[in-house]
C-alpha cells in the first residue's frame, strides 16, 4: 500500500546526492511507490489545533543539481501523511527542540522517524552517559574547576560543545595546552550550555566507526579515518570513509543499547565507536547510509522503509 511521507529537512536542493542520507531515503521510498512532500524545519506551524508545514510535492532523481522537483507549493495538515521524517540536520538548539514538541502532537498516528518524543530526550552526547562501562571517561560541566579537574585526572582530552554536530568545535588538549580556560571563555560568551569533556582516545588515528542500526539492529559499519594532521573524523571536515567489518565489540554494544533503542521509536540511528568505547549515540539526523551501501553492496535505505513499512501496515 502506498503510503504518504513528508520530509522535514534542509534544503534539498543543496544536498549531496552521492552522500545525503535523506536523498537516500527519498530516493527509496519513491522507488516504492509512496508519494513525497518536502518542507524545511521553518515551515513547520501550530495552527488552529492543528500541526502544518507549507511545502511542495516532491520528485527525486539520482542527477545532481537536477535531482529535486518540486510541485505547486501547499499548506498541508501533517495528520494527513503516513509518515513524517524528522531529518533536520543539528544543531540541538531551541528551535530543534521545538520542532519535536510540535512533531509530539501528530505521532504517534502518523509515524514521525525518529520518535520525536525521545529525539528530545536523548540527543547524541547524553544518551551515551546511560552506558558509561561502555563510554570513555566523561563529564558535562559548564564549571571551568570541573573541568580543570576532569582534565588533570586525564590529561590528554577532547573538548567539545554538548550540542554541536559535524566536528564543529571540537578541540584537543594535550598535557602541555594552555588553552582551556580560553576555550571556555569563548564557548560561554556564545551560549549558556555546558561543555562535555572525554578522555582523549590515541585509537581514532586509526578511525572512527560509524555503526548503523535499524530499529535496534546493527546493519553494518563504515569508518572514517581523520585527515592528516586532524583529530577530527568527521566527513564534513575531510574525514576519509572506509570499508570496515563490525567487530565482536561494536556487537557487543548493539546488543547492549539495541532494545533501548527499538523500544523508544529510534529506527535510524547511527553510533561512534573509537577503539572499543561508545562515543555518541547520534538520533536526530544520522548519516553514512550511502557509503555503507557502496561498501558493502546492501540497501540500507530498503532495510529502514521494511520496518517503517511493517509499522504502518503498508
Amino acid at each position: 500500500m502506498p503510503l504518504s511521507v513528508a520530509f522535514q529537512m534542509d534544503p534539498i536542493q543543496s544536498v549531496d546526492i552521492k552522500a545525503d542520507s535523506s536523498f537516500r531515503l527519498a530516493e527509496e521510498a519513491q522507488s516504492r511507490g509512496h508519494s513525497l512532500f518536502f518542507y524545511t524545519p521553518d515551515r513547520l506551524a501550530y495552527s488552529g489545533g492543528r500541526i502544518t508545514a507549507r511545502g511542495w510535492p516532491l520528485t527525486v532523481r539520482r542527477e545532481q543539481g537536477n535531482h529535486a522537483d518540486l510541485g505547486a507549493e501547499a499548506e498541508v495538515d501533517l495528520k494527513d501523511f503516513d509518515v513524517v521524517w524528522l531529518r533536520q540536520d543539528p544543531p540541538f538548539d531551541m528551535g530543534y527542540i521545538t520542532t519535536t514538541h510540535l512533531l509530539d502532537r501528530i505521532h504517534p498516528d502518523t509515524l514521525v522517524v525518529n520518535d520525536p518524543f525521545w529525539v528530545r530526550n536523548y540527543p547524541e552526547k547524553l544518551l551515551v552517559l546511560d552506558f558509561p562501562d561502555l563510554t570513555p571517561p566523561t563529564t558535562i560541566a559548564r564549571d571551568l574547576e570541573v573541568l580543570k579537574a576532569f582534565r588533570a585526572e586525564h590529561r590528554d582530552i577532547i573538548l567539545k560543545p554538548l550540542y554541536g554536530n559535524g566536528g564543529a568545535g571540537v578541540f584537543r588538549l594535550r598535557p602541555d595546552d594552555g588553552n582551556l580556560a580560553s576555550l571556555h571563555e569563548m564557548f560561554s560568551g556564545i551560549n549558556s550550555e555546558p561543555l562535555i569533556v572525554q578522555k582523549f582516545l590515541a585509537d581514532v588515528s586509526a578511525g572512527d566507526k560509524r555503526v548503523i542500526l535499524v530499529d535496534g539492529e546493527p546493519v553494518g559499519a563504515i569508518n572514517r579515518v581523520p585527515a592528516k594532521g586532524e583529530t577530527r573524523s568527521n566527513m564534513h571536515v575531510g574525514g576519509r570513509p572506509e570499508k570496515v567489518a563490525l567487530s565482536e565489540r561494536d556487537r557487543e554494544i548493539c546488543a547492549r543499547i539495541g532494545p533501548l533503542l527499538r523500544e523508544k521509536g529510534q529506527i535510524f540511528v547511527g553510533i561512534d565507536v573509537i577503539g572499543d568505547y561508545l562515543t555518541e549515540i547520534n538520533v536526530t539526523s544520522p548519516t553514512g547510509i550511502q557509503e555503507l551501501e557502496r561498501f558493502d553492496g546492501i540497501n540500507v535505505a530498503g532495510t529502514i522503509w521494511d520496518v517503517i513499512e511493517a509499522k504502518r501496515g503498508a
